[in-house]
């Protein structure tokens, strides 16, 4: 077909040859630092052909075959070597290269060497703190009860999170508030304190965690404290943050994500606000589109709106946003990475994680970097996703900044992949009531944006998609896209909510922190399905495809099913009978049979 495109093939890239300690030392300029990388220098590319050549320990390389890890990736090979001998590490490596594992294995491998220490890991979200959880568990499984890895991000109690730090776990991953309560109330302690990791630290200042790093700073004596931070930039703010935490440390700049972003083959397709439903059925109906895609949408309302559309087709979806519990939104993220299911309907700007200071006991006034961090996407930013094929920007983000963390998801670990955005240009907008988003107001001037802060070697390619051969299709999308109403959409969120909570195994806790979640359930709600499925749309007829025929099957004589008449109801030679209520006609009984004019 003319306006099918084919994904381009996943090669991998030749690996790249690492740098040598010493030469990134001189490179951060720190001549100071250059006799202790003599002693213990990083394995070049021929000596490191697997986790085993840094010398870890055979516990944790047991854990390493376990994860089926062949090879270390680029920020690993860089990083490893340099915490392994105690240097402190400012980092820039984005989601998905492998920087957790980077920092976890020294970690673990130095809590084995050093009894009694602890390490604290400090993240932005409770997402991201179970992740990291999983991968420490994972990775020291074979050790036993020699390493403890305890979770404080989520929202406990004062006694569940005492009762978690009373046997001085070895690692602790807390968000910056939660760990700055618990460091003041006594509860985790300090004193003994080796590694302190500051993970996605663009992110944490996003947030506005800044005064709490400031207060985590202050309690803890950072002399002989070994500091990690990991950033998907390097500004200002962020080395600002370093020298704060940290002295003389080695700056690592990787370039994994503009490597990965030159991979993506991009795409911009300028439609009507109805015909973004149109494109986006065709794409998947017609198998436009292939492998895992995520479809980035605006908030929690439109996701909800396009996968009810979806379905009215059979196309099956999943959504992941803030409402659903955070066990069952790491369950998609598992089942998705899996393969379970390849099309994943994800909210956007900041409706992911939500807003991470509804966690504060105490209120705070939003500071500029807040407020201009809260334009990061959860999904885009803090969850790793895995083989992604393709994403689709259903709705345009409101920024340049958000547009790159989108791309970001696909072409990763040397894979190429595929990027489409749907733009609404300034006449088109507001021309369709139940299909308008507010924010794609603004979609031509952010994408000019875009344009200016591309990468050399990056472009923004016309789909060229002939929406003329999708004429056929338009009365099925306009029957489909009817049946999607506001009240659907929000049954269907109530729904949504129900079904993950009664799967969820930690229940009472979650009504103990959201007590207005219960509420909704004890509402008799109707909630057979939220929108009429209409069981012909699932199925494509030849001729509605392009190219195909035209004329439709010929399916012999049908007969008309006409009602048989009440012969009661009629006066011979009169039609039928007058029925009048009050000396008048009634008129929603009969009508006027006798001529025009004649009573």
């Amino acid at each position: 077909m003319a306006i099918k495109r084919k994904m381009s093939e996943r090669d991998a890239p030749e690996p790249e040859s690492p740098q040598s300690p010493k030469r990134r030392a001189s490179d951060a300029s720190e001549p100071s630092s250059a006799t202790t990388l003599k002693e213990k220098s990083a394995p070049s590319k021929e000596a490191v052909a697997s986790f085993a050549d840094f010398e870890l320990e055979p516990r944790l390389l047991r854990g390493i075959r376990d994860q089926r890890w062949s090879t270390p990736t680029t920020v690993q090979l860089k990083t490893i070597p340099l915490a392994l001998v105690g240097r402190n590490i400012l980092a820039r490596s984005g989601t998905g290269t492998g920087k957790t594992a980077a920092y976890l294995l020294p970690i673990l491998h130095n809590t084995l060497r050093r009894k009694g220490k602890t390490s604290l890991i400090l993240v932005p979200t409770k997402e991201l703190a179970l992740q990291i959880t999983k991968v420490a568990k994972a990775l020291s499984v074979h050790c036993g009860q020699e390493i403890r890895v305890q979770n404080i991000a989520g929202k406990e109690s004062e006694v569940v999170t005492r009762a978690k730090l009373a046997d001085n776990p070895d690692i602790v991953i807390a968000t910056p508030a939660r760990a700055s309560t618990n460091i003041n109330n006594g509860a985790l302690a300090v004193a003994e304190l080796a590694h302190l990791v500051v993970d996605e630290a663009d992110l944490i200042l996003g947030y506005g965690f800044k005064e709490d790093l400031d207060r985590i700073a202050q309690s803890i004596s950072l002399a002989g404290v070994q500091v990690i931070l990991t950033s998907a930039t390097l500004n200002t703010e962020i080395e600002s943050l370093g020298s704060l935490l940290c002295s003389d440390p080695v700056v690592l700049k990787l370039e994994d994500l503009d490597k990965d972003s030159k991979r993506v083959k991009q795409y911009v397709i300028k439609c009507a606000e109805e015909e973004k439903f149109l494109l986006i059925y065709a794409m998947f109906k017609l198998g436009l589109i292939k492998g895992k895609t995520i479809v980035f949408v605006g908030d929690t309302d439109r996701s909800y709106r396009v996968k009810l559309f979806l379905e009215q087709f059979g196309i099956r979806s999943c959504v992941l946003n803030s409402e659903l519990p955070v066990a069952s939104r790491l369950h998609i993220v598992d089942e998705f990475n899996k393969g379970v299911y390849n099309i994943l309907i994800a909210s956007d700007e900041t409706e992911i994680l939500g807003s991470q200071k509804k966690d504060e006991s105490r209120p705070k006034k939003k500071s500029k970097t807040e407020k201009d961090g809260q334009n990061d996407s959860g999904v885009s930013r803090g969850i790793d996703f895995l083989a992604i094929a393709c994403v689709l920007n259903f709705d345009f983000p409101a920024e340049q900044k958000s547009y790159f963390h989108r791309v970001g998801r696909t072409a990763r670990a040397g894979k190429s992949g595929t990027a489409i955005s749907f733009i609404i240009p300034k006449d088109k907008y507001r021309k369709h009531k139940s299909t308008t988003f507010a924010a794609c107001e603004n979609d031509e001037e952010v994408l000019k944006k875009v344009e200016k802060h591309l990468e050399a070697g990056q472009k923004l390619e016309n789909f060229a998609f002939d929406m003329k051969r999708l004429e056929a299709f338009r009365y099925r999308f306009g029957d489909a896209l009817r049946s999607v109403t506001r009240i659907a959409i929000r049954e269907a969120r109530i729904k949504e909510i129900r079904l993950e909570l009664s799967k969820s195994q930690k229940l009472s806790r979650y009504f103990e922190e959201n007590p207005e979640a219960l509420a909704h359930l004890r509402h008799d709600q109707t909630l057979n399905h939220p929108a009429r499925i209409q069981p012909h749309l699932k199925h494509v007829p030849d001729y509605l495809l392009p190219g195909g025929s035209r004329k439709p099957a010929d399916v012999g004589f049908v007969g008309l099913n006409v009602p048989r008449v009440n012969k009661k109801a009629y006066v011979k030679g009169k039609g039928r009978k007058v029925i009048r209520r009050n000396g008048k006609v009634d008129p929603l009984k009969t009508f006027n049979a006798r001529g025009k004019g004649k009573k």
